[in-house]
């Protein structure tokens, strides 16, 4: 097991007092995963601070305190590390406990506010169909090659995310593919990866709830190419009016990708359908199974990369031709019978749900309605909550205004500030129905043979979450099985 003193070799304490050379069994930095000869780090949360666990973690066996502020009363047989930063020092000691992990994978980050699960999703089944051993991190899994894990956090903390590249390292994986969300940033949950490189995917309005301000938004995003080093490289949306803004200050090597602009990862949409995309990427025609123009960016993304990492580019379309995206994201069933077309997307921001619904609207026959099912999450920025009930319905023949996962709010109040962005005409098309599974099947008995239905904001997710308590919930489970229903 390694020594304490080895593993804060790229820290620069503050203070140090007692013994480092003491074996160090396991880092943690939840008091309650602490046992004999543990290292605790004591961070300081958006909930609950870590230096108020510091006598827990010592009476449940720890025998070193990584901390930004020195206890007043200092236990003997304990060593004490003061740094200026302890989310940071979680993740650089992370990953020298681990043994350095990800300087023997190449690990990719994707950030942005849509796109990132498709993108990583993507890169890490292309990249396995190329027959390398890869890792992913998402939203919705987490695999090692072969096997997979179900993902509790869009990105996990310090110490978990290095112990799970470590798995991926003694698994023989030479890639991992991770999305890395504006929380994780801004909470140091990436600090100590060796990044090979990073992507922008694009930036709206979203998580205003944590960072207060869309600048402030900008800004985190931005410090995460701003911390790329020489040899990596930094791959941006030239589409998005921010994603230049990105590459600024990179020390990274810089591309671009573009359907409208010159760019490094040039592409085209020759066609746009319910069979999928016909493109031009990179001067050659590539069918692909995937549908609409926000996964043609998210494509290109996935091309760019590929290219930037060697990888030979015919090879390479010919495999992303026959790829799926990720699960819960444009996700379409039929109904047998009337012909009804479902489609579950985790689209939970505006711009997002505009995205699905103008790409839906590019593709219906003409005559045909398209109903919406949206809810908003509690607990999360408030301020889009009238922007979506607008969206839905701007862009539907009739929206169904449902519960989200109201966590610890009131649904009813959640969506009486979605309805308070209504027009009177706006209020005329849309129904609000709190039941989400009765919404559901209100939007399938309403709907007509060929009408199309879009069931937006949870996607992949299989709980709703209602003061504190996950129930099972499935977008996709109830909408199949009403369609059943409605077909007996």
């Amino acid at each position: 097991m390694p020594i304490l003193r080895d593993i804060m070799t790229n820290i620069t304490p503050v203070h140090t007092r007692g013994n480092t050379a003491t074996v160090v069994s396991g880092l943690c930095i939840d008091s309650r995963m602490a046992g004999s000869g543990s290292a605790f780090i004591a961070v300081k949360g958006t909930l609950s601070d870590g230096h108020l666990f510091i006598d827990k973690a010592i009476a449940q066996g720890t025998t070193a305190i990584v901390c930004e502020k020195m206890p007043e009363v200092l236990q003997e047989g304990v060593a004490y590390i003061q740094v200026k930063n302890s989310a940071v020092a979680a993740g650089i000691m992370a990953d020298a406990f681990y043994g350095f992990p990800s300087r023997h994978i190449k690990v990719v980050g994707i950030t942005g506010t849509n796109g990132k699960t498709t993108t990583a999703t993507l890169l890490y089944k292309l990249f396995e169909a190329l027959g390398y051993k890869c890792g992913l991190l998402s939203t919705v899994q987490n695999h090692i090659h072969d096997k997979i894990e179900v993902a509790t956090h869009t990105t996990a903390d310090a110490i978990s995310i290095h112990e799970m590249l470590k798995r991926m390292a003694d698994a023989g994986c030479t890639h991992a593919f991770m999305e890395v969300s504006s929380h994780a940033i801004h909470q140091h949950r990436i600090a100590g990866i060796r990044f090979a490189g990073g992507v922008f995917t694009n930036i709206t309005h979203d998580h205003l709830d944590y960072h207060k301000t869309f600048d402030e938004y900008i800004r985190v995003k931005k410090s995460f190419f701003d911390e790329l080093p020489k040899g990596t490289f930094a791959l941006t949306n030239a589409d998005d009016k921010r994603g230049l803004v990105m590459l600024q200050n990179t020390l990274a090597e810089k591309h671009t990708y573009s359907l409208r602009v010159p760019a490094t990862i040039k592409g085209k949409v020759l066609e746009n359908n319910l069979t999928g995309l016909v493109m031009v990427v990179d001067n050659e025609e590539a069918h692909f199974r995937m549908i609409g123009t926000f996964n043609a960016y998210n494509l290109l993304a996935v091309y760019g990369v590929a290219k930037l990492l060697g990888e030979d580019k015919m090879e390479v379309l010919a495999i992303l031709s026959g790829l799926q995206g990720a699960a819960g994201r444009f996700e379409t069933y039929l109904s047998p019978q009337d012909k009804i077309l479902g489609i579950i997307d985790y689209a939970h921001t505006p711009d997002a749900l505009i995205n699905v619904l103008a790409t839906i609207n590019q593709l219906r026959t003409d005559g045909k309605q398209l109903i919406t099912v949206i809810g908003c999450g509690g607990d999360r920025d408030r301020t889009k909550r009238p922007l979506m009930a607008q969206v839905a319905c701007e862009h539907s023949d009739k929206a169904i205004l449902t519960a989200d996962n109201p966590r610890s709010e009131d649904p009813e109040e959640i969506l009486n500030e979605m309805e308070a962005g209504l027009t009177a005409p706006q209020k005329r098309k849309s129904l609000r129905i709190t039941d989400r599974r009765m919404a559901i099947k209100v939007a399938c008995s309403i709907a007509q043979p060929g009408d199309i239905i879009l069931v937006a904001g949870k996607g992949h997710e299989t709980y709703q979450e209602i003061k504190g308590v996950k129930y099972h919930f499935d977008d996709r489970e109830i909408l199949t099985e009403t369609f059943e229903t409605l077909n007996k």
